[in-house]
This record gives structure tokens, C-alpha cells and sequence, in this order.
């Protein structure tokens, strides 16, 4: 059965990649696969939701106006729950969630505010860990489950496409990286550079990380105009009185 998405306590939400295992490996190589993906997006405004989102390289976007939002911190524009985007309904073009929703007490209200926000045919941009890889074993390690980001909860790519087709979403792509336990850096050298050549062409769904690019479909809704029939009008039958009738014959 699968649990609700809703926590049960508030989660410690980093406000840098430092703060993370191997974080600035991470937001390095999100940086490097997303910047083929800015070029394609096209728009007025993009909005990078959550202070880890905010580190993430967007040079290579032709959206010039880019907005950093976040609960806390000094390179943040505007500060907001990222619950309750303080945005007006259609407002934004691109949305960024990168690593947000581990740290949330309700991920799936925050996709949702990130949809209303978002424009229609506007993108969505969502990256996590995968609790199905290498990184996800480590919430079998007793003294790594009490440490960040393990002691919280990871949802898998599946399960947040599937919210994403709830909401009319087409996912466009759907990638795994870094084929490592992210626990210790020693992990990423040179052989860890051959391991991870091997992963990505045998193991490649079993990526710690995972990025998710989807555009929000709004389908236009054609009233179907109902096929009215015409009824006949009533017209009764003229019949002469009988007490005439018999006059006549008489």
C-alpha cells in the first residue's frame, strides 16, 4: 500500500547544497544536464522554487527575468513558503523544483502551487533522489537514516509522474544520474568515473538522482451543442358535433 505523501513533522529544509552529501557534485551535474534544456524554454518569467533551486545555473535560458523564492535566506528575491507562492494564477512561464519536495511537509500541494502558477504549454522542472538506487540503500544503514537528506522521505520519479498526469502534464523527459551511494566523495573518482560509464549503459533507471521535464497541457473544451428536435405542433382533428350529423341526415 502506498503511504500518503503528507509528513507527519516539519522537515529541515537546506538552504544550501553544502549542507547535503556530496551536494555540490550534485548541483554541478543538474546544472550541466538542465543547461541543454533552458535554450528550448521560452517565455517572461522563470521562478526557481526552494532555496536549492535558486543555486541551480540558468545562464543558458533565454528568460531574463528569473526569480528566486524561498522560505529563508539572503540570495533569495522573495521570501515565501513554497506551499503558498505568493503568485498570481498563470503568472509564470518555466518553474523550477530542484530537490524540494524531500524537504516538505505536503510535496504534493507544492507541485500543485507550482502548477497554478504556471502558465498553460508552460514547463515544469522537477529533480529529487531516487529511493530506488544505490543513495536509497542508505536508509538501510541504522546511524545514516538520522542523518540529512536519508532521515527524509524520497518519492520516486513514477510516483511523481503520476501526479504530473493527474494534472494534465506531458512529460517530456524522464533521466537518472550519479549511480553512487552519494555518501561518501571518495566515491566519485576515477573508478567510480568507469562505474558510473557501466551504470548508465545496463543500470541506467537505478540513477540516485533524477530529473523530470514536463509540459503543462490545457486542453481547449468545444461545447457540444446538443441536437435539438423540432416537435411537431399539435393540431387536433376537426370532428363535426354527431347531434349535427344526425340534423343533416334527418
Amino acid at each position: 500500500m502506498m503511504k500518503p505523501a503528507l509528513a507527519f513533522r516539519q522537515p529541515k529544509s537546506p538552504e544550501q547544497w553544502q549542507e547535503l552529501p556530496n551536494g555540490d557534485y550534485i548541483k554541478q551535474v543538474l546544472s550541466a544536464e538542465l543547461e541543454t534544456w533552458w535554450p528550448k524554454f521560452f517565455g517572461y518569467h522563470l521562478l526557481k522554487i526552494g532555496a536549492l533551486s535558486g543555486c541551480i545555473a540558468t545562464e543558458s535560458s533565454t528568460i531574463k527575468h528569473q526569480v528566486k523564492l524561498a522560505p529563508s535566506g539572503k540570495s533569495a528575491d522573495v521570501i515565501a513558503d513554497i506551499d503558498d507562492l505568493p503568485l498570481l494564477e498563470h503568472s509564470v512561464d518555466v518553474c523550477l523544483l530542484a530537490h524540494a519536495l524531500e524537504f516538505t511537509v505536503d510535496p504534493h500541494h507544492v507541485v500543485r502551487e507550482a502548477d497554478r502558477v504556471l502558465i498553460p504549454n508552460g514547463y515544469l522542472v522537477i529533480t529529487g533522489y531516487n529511493p530506488f538506487s544505490f543513495a536509497g540503500l542508505n536508509k538501510l544503514v541504522p546511524f545514516r537514516r538520522q542523518q540529512l537528506p536519508w532521515n527524509e522521505r524520497f518519492f520516486s520519479p513514477l510516483r511523481v509522474k503520476d501526479w504530473l498526469h493527474l494534472m494534465g502534464y506531458e512529460i517530456l523527459s524522464d533521466s537518472r544520474h550519479i549511480h553512487s551511494m552519494l555518501a561518501k566523495s571518495s566515491e566519485l573518482g576515477v573508478v567510480g568515473q568507469t562505474w558510473q560509464q557501466l551504470c548508465d549503459n545496463f543500470f541506467s533507471r537505478l540513477g540516485s538522482i533524477y530529473i523530470i521535464v514536463a509540459k503543462k497541457r490545457q486542453h481547449p473544451l468545444t461545447p457540444i451543442k446538443p441536437k435539438w428536435r423540432i416537435r411537431p405542433k399539435f393540431q387536433p382533428v376537426k370532428v363535426s358535433p354527431m347531434n349535427s350529423s344526425n340534423k343533416i341526415n334527418q
